[in-house]
């Protein structure tokens, strides 16, 4: 481009000296200047230009290698002796015999190229169908310009079904973005949640269709049972009710393909862009003991934040919340403050209040579901829970951070702590490596193990999807995570210990996940710089202790 800019400036120039100087020249030099400045522009056109065969050598054999296609300018080409057509570039058919051998045989560069060719049309109507299986073929190679066009063809749905979430994944991949960048996941979850809208209408629209045509239907056969001795409106009335029943069949189907998008796009726990409130218990706990071991009293702050003030509301995390939060109590004699749907002050005042109730002999367990974001600080990726009154990111005003939460459990008095994340984000709240540990094991819920980490302190994290976006449906009601949380729970007759709890549901959640098309592992470590040492944290069944 910058080549061109120059050469205008030469040809100006030149044009301008001409005209200073028309008096002294005749009509001649005129129309060879003109000429020469004509042939000029032409060369500087971008043409489909076919070069000659290299003369190659294999061993003793000479041999002449293919004609190869490259698009240059029609002067390189002459220059370089390669062959173009001058008068009908505009021809599909002209520039196809150019391209398409070499895309037949698998070159990604000439692939683009058709693929080009097809979406211009040059001289006929674009043949978007057509554009879509060559760029697909380069893209498949890795052609950053295939990836990109074919993006802006599911954009506009041109050839293709429209989809806009399937163009932002090959822009991504033509940027070279990864597929857990800030950036794109912003963009992906704004066009999520644009077509879960969409989808939604129309899927009220379908249930309002077919809720009438029914009704149509069921007047229309009453109709014909009232009807039975007059033939020649039974006969017409039988008829119209094959037709109807056809439409309704067709709205059905209809319903039925919307669910189905409807169901291929995972609600996150990721912000895009109705107070309650719960004062700390101060009824004393019962200690837990098993034979003689002492573990101390139960606490469990539980969370559940679901409707939103300023961005989007989740589906489950107020269901998580009390199921987890009954079975914590029922089944393990944990005494549980329930918060849900709180804003910021709730949920800090809740935190800092812990530290009146803890003792250095007790058990915490503070479970939250809901929103989670991080913000990237330098080299660093900062975690946040939301709150019901956070704002959109990047304004974190009213979030609650990693820092002031992990600051609190280094503060907080108790024996073992263990927080449970079940947000995007959520295993931020520690940059320590995942937990090496015993799993799905006897040594784990053995007397020996128990009584060494009983007596020490532990600041433990189980996170439902490490530093990566989590689904928040999927499980029943419940997030994939607090699913399959929940069943390890209630299933469990023994003391459990958090290592095991982990290996029971870590491939269980991957499982459900991958089948809600969506990638999601939980992770399991220890929280620096909260006071960790070699400490456990265990569920205790109440049927132990009775």
């Amino acid at each position: 481009m910058n080549t061109q800019f120059g050469l205008r400036k030469i040809i100006a120039a030149g044009c301008f000296a001409a005209l200073a100087s028309c008096a002294a020249t005749n009509d001649s030099d005129i129309t060879e200047s003109t000429a020469s400045t004509e042939e000029l522009i032409a060369g500087l056109q971008i043409v489909d230009c076919l070069l000659p065969g290299q003369m190659r050598k294999l061993g003793n054999m000479t041999y002449l290698s293919p004609r190869r296609p490259i698009k240059t300018t029609a002067a390189d080409c002459n220059i370089r002796g390669g062959e173009y057509v001058a008068f009908d570039r505009a021809d599909y058919k002209t520039a196809l015999k150019i391209w398409l051998p070499a895309a037949e045989a698998g070159d990604a560069d000439a692939q683009l190229a058709v693929g080009e060719i097809f979406e211009k049309g040059l001289g006929t109507e674009p043949n978007y169908e057509a554009a879509v299986l060559w760029y697909q073929k380069a893209a498949d190679q890795g052609n950053k310009s295939a990836q990109f066009n074919l993006g802006t063809l599911y954009e506009q749905g041109l050839g293709v079904e429209k989809n806009k979430l399937q163009a932002l994944n090959l822009y991504r991949e033509a940027w070279g973005l990864p597929s857990d960048s800030v950036i794109f996941q912003e963009a992906a979850q704004a066009e999520q949640a644009a077509l879960r809208s969409e989808l939604e209408k129309k899927l009220a629209t379908k249930n309002d269709q077919l809720a009438l045509m029914q009704r149509q239907v069921n007047g229309l056969k009453k109709q014909l049972e009232n009807n039975k001795d007059s033939l020649n409106s039974t006969a017409n009335g039988a008829t119209e009710l094959v037709t109807m029943t056809k439409l309704l069949a067709s709205l059905q189907d209809d319903r039925a393909s919307v669910e189905r998008q409807l169901s291929t796009i995972p609600r996150l726990r990721t912000p895009t862009a109705t107070l309650a409130t719960a004062d700390v218990q101060n009824d004393v706990a019962s200690k837990v003991k098993v034979a003689d071991m002492d573990f101390g009293r139960y606490y469990a702050l539980v969370i559940g934040n679901r409707n939103y003030a300023q961005i989007e509301s989740l589906q489950t995390p107020i269901n998580d919340a009390r199921e987890i939060g009954e079975i914590l109590e029922k089944q393990y004699g944990f005494q549980v403050q329930l918060l849900l749907d709180s804003d910021r002050l709730t949920v800090m005042k809740a935190i800092n209040e812990l530290h009146n109730v803890l003792t250095e002999k007790d058990n915490l367990l503070i479970y939250y579901a809901g929103h989670g974001s991080m913000i990237n600080v330098g080299e660093r990726d900062t975690g946040y829970w939301l709150p019901i009154n956070a704002d959109p990111p990047p304004n974190d005003a009213s979030w609650v951070s990693n820092e002031f939460i992990s600051n609190h459990l280094g503060r907080i008095e108790a024996k073992r702590v263990l927080v449970i994340a079940d947000s995007c984000y959520g295993g931020l709240l520690s940059s320590a490596p995942g937990h090496l540990f015993f799993g799905q094991n006897s040594t784990t819920s053995s007397n020996e193990y128990i009584k060494y980490k009983l007596p020490r302190r532990s600041r433990l994290l189980l996170s439902s999807g490490g530093d990566k976006p989590v689904i928040d449906d999927g499980g029943s009601n419940h997030s994939v995570f607090a699913q399959e949380l929940i069943e390890a729970l209630r299933s469990n007759t023994g003391v459990l210990s958090a290592p095991d709890l982990y290996a029971s549901i870590r491939g269980p959640v991957k499982a459900r996940a991958a089948g809600n098309k969506f990638i999601q592992e939980p992770v399991y470590k220890s929280i620096k710089g909260a006071g960790h040492e070699v400490g456990d944290f265990f569920f205790v069944p109440k049927t132990l202790t009775q």
